[in-house]
C-alpha cells in the first residue's frame, strides 16, 4: 500500500468531520428526521451534480466539485449513523455521541481501506475522478434498488457496505484532486 494513503485519507476526514461538526452546532441533529432513502437520495444528487459538471466543463452554483465530494462523505457518514440510530427515535442527539459515532463509522471504514488496498494494490489511484463519480452513483442506484425491495438481497450485499464504499471512493476521489493539501493552510 501506498504509504501515504493512510495520511491523506485522515487529513480529508478530518476536514469532513470538522465541517459535519460546525453544521451540527448550526443545524443539530436535524439530518435525523431523514429516513434512509432521503440520505440515499442526498447523496446521490450531490453525485449528479458532480457528472454534470465534469461532462459540461462548466458550473453555475459556486459550490465546488471538492466540497461535493465532502458532502458525499458526510451524508453517507449519516446515513451510517441513520442505520446505527434505527432503534433511538431521538431527534435530538447530544454532540459528543455523534462525533463518537462518526469516529466509530470511520475507523471501520480506515479498516476496509486498508484491507480493499492491500487486494486491489491500491487501483484506485490509477482510476479516473470521473469513473469514481460514476462507481458512486452505479452503487447508490444499487442502494436505491434494495431500498425499493424493503432490503431484502438474494446474494447481494447489505446497504452498510454499500456506503462504506461510497465513503472511500469520494475519499478516493479528493485525494485524486489533491483537497487533502490545498486545505492544509484552512
Amino acid at each position: 500500500m501506498n504509504s501515504q494513503t493512510p495520511s491523506q485519507y485522515k487529513k480529508i476526514i478530518a476536514h469532513c468531520k470538522e465541517l459535519f461538526d460546525k453544521k451540527n452546532q448550526d443545524y443539530g441533529t436535524s439530518w435525523r428526521i431523514l429516513r434512509l432513502p432521503s440520505c440515499t437520495d442526498q447523496i446521490f444528487i450531490k453525485a449528479k451534480r458532480i457528472r454534470s459538471i465534469q461532462e459540461k466543463g462548466t458550473q453555475r452554483v459556486s459550490d465546488t466539485i471538492p466540497a461535493e465530494f465532502v458532502g458525499i462523505v458526510n451524508y453517507a457518514i449519516i446515513a451510517l449513523m441513520q442505520i446505527e440510530l434505527a432503534s433511538d427515535k431521538s431527534l435530538e442527539i447530544d454532540r459528543d455521541r455523534v462525533l463518537d459515532l462518526y469516529t466509530e463509522i470511520i475507523n471501520k471504514n480506515m479498516i476496509l481501506l486498508d484491507n480493499k488496498n492491500h487486494d486491489y494494490d491500491e487501483a484506485w489511484r490509477d482510476m479516473r475522478v470521473e469513473s469514481m463519480t460514476d462507481q458512486i452513483l452505479m452503487k447508490l442506484l444499487r442502494i436505491r434498488q434494495i431500498e425499493d425491495n424493503q432490503g431484502k438481497t438474494i446474494v447481494s450485499e447489505g446497504v452498510e457496505s454499500i456506503y462504506r464504499d461510497i465513503i472511500n471512493y469520494a475519499v478516493f476521489c479528493l485525494i485524486k484532486l489533491n483537497f487533502h493539501n490545498q486545505n492544509e493552510n484552512n
